[in-house]
């Protein structure tokens, strides 16, 4: 599973973990990403998003035909 999200597109981040002595090296912050399964009731089907724990929060929020116009909009095949 890739790391980014399909609704926000927020992907992984790099940069440097500097230890005491101030020695750094390389490291990366990944994103919480889930794997959700929504029923879309216009297309009578399950669709499996892959969310941030925070995009999960906006399908809550905004409902999940929405969430998926976006998701389209975006460019991403469901």
């Amino acid at each position: 599973m890739s790391a980014h999200c399909q609704l926000t597109g927020v992907k992984p981040v790099f940069g440097n973990t500097v230890s005491h002595s101030h020695r750094r090296t390389r490291r990366r912050w990944d994103p919480n990403i889930q794997s959700r399964r929504y029923w879309l009731p216009s297309e009578n089907r399950y669709v499996r998003l892959t969310l941030s724990t925070r995009a999960i929060k906006t399908v809550d929020k905004i409902g999940v035909e929405a969430a998926v116009a976006r998701v389209r909009a975006r460019g991403e095949r469901i």
